[in-house]
């Protein structure tokens, strides 16, 4: 059995993680660019200044792409190419490359699925106070006005939001992500509030502006959690367990993002806890917060650990597991777990976002580069989200990465590409794992 015939199969990259020519052709700085290389966070002082240098390296990446046969591509947009100063002049060079880019996809029929923001904030916003400014929701609508007017003839799939668990959790409560800052509490509130504001509007926008049907969502991670054995109890448990709103920490949950957007109202929990702190929305920003997407978009990598603090082990998270080069516990059964929770609590169709391992690879001696575990990584995943596609509505799978990127603070140690970049010349190969991933997208999953 395949997946539906409509099944989108792609993979995906991020502006920074990729594109390089961080000052070029006009483009301004974003909290990144002026951040990472003096930060002790990130490994080696690693930046993305070059990166895979997709920028200028857009039409043979496409045509790897193509060769794998993938359908789509999802890529974000960086802010700061576009509009150097976050507002105000646009620079048409920068909005070209995406302009180009999209016309690049099309033409070797991969769909341009577009994620508006992906972390790389601009820097001259955040100088008068990022996202806890309360302009800082207008700033987004201004911004997504400039790309929507540009690519909505072409573009059709929009992600406003990519992860803000980590835009804000690790950027300002923990202060590992750029800029590397560690906010209190009400700052953090009022901070969230503005960003699921800036999602809103930029829905709103969309909706009303956009020059053919668009399909809508945001892209948060999942961090639900595996039943312990079959029984309903276990299930209703892990469920329960995947949605708490995690107290102090609660930025890195699902429920404080997704629940005002697909149900109209912050959680339970984590209301009795905040109460009068949590910043007051009026009707109408409710109504434009909570506008019916189209489906539910989600970055999913593995099930919630279960570990307690001090290094205890838990169910998820024991002696000898099998993880990734990153450290990653290696657990298939999320895209079974996730999807089907996510689906029981929001009731849309899901699209993973995001999924894949990364990797220490290398190109051996005849001039390929053999990640046998990547493809086993990723055939034992989509088994697991062939198993849930016979219970609920999927949309899509993209797989991360297109290619080998910048890997934030883990800076170029890690490898999550389908595609080898040698940084060293630019030089690209794709992987066995990128032509068995071809393999799969042939057969519609059929062979899994």
């Amino acid at each position: 059995m395949a997946f539906s015939k409509d099944f989108i199969w792609g993979a995906a990259a991020a502006a920074y993680q990729v594109e390089g020519a961080w000052n070029e052709d006009g483009k301004g700085p974003n909290i990144w660019d002026v951040t990472a290389k003096y930060n002790e966070h990130i490994k080696h002082s690693e930046t993305g200044e070059v990166s895979a240098d997709h920028y200028h390296h857009m039409k043979e990446d496409v045509a790897l792409m193509k060769e794998m046969g993938l359908k789509a591509y999802r890529f974000s947009i960086s802010w700061t190419r576009v509009l150097p100063e976050g507002i105000g002049k646009v620079n048409e060079k920068g909005l070209q490359f995406y302009s180009d880019l999209v016309d690049e996809l099309l033409a070797n029929g991969i769909e341009p699925l577009v994620t508006i923001y992906h972390w790389d904030y601009p820097y001259a916003l955040e100088q008068i106070g990022g996202w806890r400014n309360k302009a800082s929701s207008d700033w987004f609508l201004e911004y997504t006005k400039v790309i929507v007017d540009a690519l909505s003839d072409r573009v059709k799939y929009w992600m406003t939001l990519n992860e803000p668990q980590c835009a804000l959790g690790c950027g300002y409560l923990v202060g590992a992500f750029a800029p590397f800052q560690k906010c209190s509490t009400p700052e953090l509130l009022e901070m969230g509030a503005n960003m699921l504001l800036a999602h809103g509007k930029a829905v709103k926008y969309i909706r009303e502006n956009a020059k053919q049907e668009s399909k809508i969502s945001m892209a948060p991670y999942a961090d639900c959690y595996a039943p312990e054995d079959d029984s309903p109890e276990a299930f209703e448990k892990a469920y329960k367990e995947s949605f708490v709103s995690k107290g102090d920490q609660f930025l890195f949950s699902m429920s404080y993002w997704s629940d005002p957007i697909y149900l109209g109202h912050y959680p339970e929990d984590f209301m009795a806890q905040f109460g009068d702190m949590v910043p007051k929305f009026t009707d109408e920003e409710w109504a434009m917060i909570s506008a019916p997407l189209d489906f539910y978009g989600v970055n999913i990598y593995r099930v919630g650990s279960g570990n307690a603090s001090r290094g205890e082990y838990g169910r998820d998270w024991y002696q000898g597991r099998p993880h990734t080069g990153i450290g990653w516990a290696v657990t298939p059964e999320a895209l079974y777990w996730a999807p089907k929770m996510l689906y029981k609590r929001y009731g849309l169709p899901v699209m993973i976002t995001e999924n894949g391992m990364s990797e220490h690879d290398w190109v051996s001696l005849d001039g390929k580069v053999h990640d046998t575990y990547r493809i086993d990584f990723t055939h034992r995943y989509l088994r697991e989200l062939k198993r849930v596609s016979e219970e609920i509505p999927l949309v899509g799978y993209m797989h991360w990465s297109v290619m080998d990127n910048y890997e934030w603070a883990d800076g170029y140690d890690e490898r999550f590409g389908l595609i080898y970049v040698d940084y060293q010349t630019q030089k690209r190969t794709i992987k066995d794992s990128g032509y068995w991933y071809k393999s799969v997208l042939e057969s519609n999953g059929s062979e899994l």
